[in-house]
């Protein structure tokens, strides 16, 4: 890939959050006799990669909300594929929104055969681990996919993050990247839109603050350390019980990423963090369900799958299913003699 050749994407949205598909990625990235943890090492330190990056992500071409991957190959026969996931400030280590993404197209494009009705598993490679999108379809079409993550735990409870807004409590959890997980009232704030500036700027705070303390250091991996996101919470109503007796939690939650970036979905990574907080309050349990919102008001669904161990401490196998649809396919043309290559982010 030259700077100056087309680059062609596939773009779909889950829940509102955009996922930009490069399957022709950079040759930094795709080489053999890499695990896709190492792809993700390699790319942020290749000038290659991050300029693709900068170019499918910021302005014109983008936006600061912009997200998306690049499709290299998977560690093994046993998976479909690998994605090395991007953002306004670099490649993350996880993504439940662009694992949705993934599977829909994978199946909507034929990559993965599947019936006309059924569900059909993708195996996606991605730096935290082996992810699955359970695709479900109904007259051979993509009705929804549910995402099964790594094991997610918490790793720390109660800690004290000072904030121009005051001090507050925050736990962090770990659901294949590690978050910072806080009530938007404890600032006077809530879930939606009006107040998205001020959760922008004191998640932003939060995150900094946690990182320059070292509070969210991975046990066994330093490539996972670090925050990379805070959710703030709100419930939307009473916990309901069924006639089962399983419970209905119902929440939204905004979740601020990289660089003040802004989930528009309820970020399938961070609703992973969120169940296993939850879990380890006892207000969710097997066959529980979290109604989980997010701020333009599109929803995702989580489960206990598996109760297990993580790093010796519990942990949970979650499912979230989500929907996710095509937004067209672009070819991007670079002019050298463009002054603003590769972008810009403006907000």
């Amino acid at each position: 890939m030259t700077r100056t050749q087309p680059i062609e994407t596939i773009d779909w949205h889950t829940g509102g959050e955009p996922f930009r598909i490069v399957a022709d990625s950079p040759a930094a990235v795709t080489g053999d006799g890499l695990t896709v943890a190492e792809r993700r090492v390699a790319a942020i330190g290749s000038e290659e990669a991050q300029w693709v990056r900068a170019l499918l992500c910021g302005e014109p071409r983008g936006h600061a909300g912009m997200y998306g991957g690049f499709l290299v190959p998977p560690d093994d026969a046993g998976a479909h594929l690998g994605v090395l996931f991007w953002h306004n400030d670099g490649f993350s280590t996880a993504c439940g929104h662009g694992t949705i993404a993934l599977g829909a197209w994978a199946v909507a494009s034929g990559l993965v055969p599947a019936p006309a009705d059924g569900v059909t598993d993708v195996v996606i490679d991605v730096p935290s681990g082996r992810v699955t999108a359970s695709v479900r379809t109904s007259g051979g079409l993509v009705q929804d996919a549910t995402f099964t993550n790594v094991p997610s735990y918490v790793h720390a409870r109660g800690v004290e993050v000072a904030t121009s807004r005051g001090n507050v409590t925050v736990d962090i959890a770990f659901g294949g990247a590690m978050y910072a997980v806080v009530p938007a009232g404890s600032f006077g704030l809530s879930v939606r839109p009006g107040d998205v500036t001020g959760l922008t700027a004191v998640g932003r705070e939060i995150r900094d603050a946690l990182n320059a303390a070292r509070a969210a250091e991975h046990p066994l991996d330093p490539r996972l350390s670090g925050i990379y996101g805070t959710i703030f919470t709100e419930e939307t109503g009473p916990t309901q019980v069924r006639a089962d007796g399983s419970r209905l939690v119902r929440q939204r939650n905004l979740t601020v990423f990289a660089d003040g970036q802004v989930d528009r979905s309820p970020c399938g990574s961070g609703t992973s963090a969120r169940v296993a907080v939850l879990a380890g309050t006892g207000e969710l349990g097997p066959g529980d369900e979290l109604r989980h919102e997010s701020v333009v008001g599109s929803v995702f669904h989580a489960r206990i799958a598996e109760q297990t161990t993580a790093h010796g401490i519990p942990a949970v196998v979650t499912e979230v299913t989500g929907t996710a649809h095509e937004v067209g396919t672009c070819r991007f043309t670079v002019d050298p003699r463009d002054s603003l290559l590769p972008g810009f982010v403006l907000r």
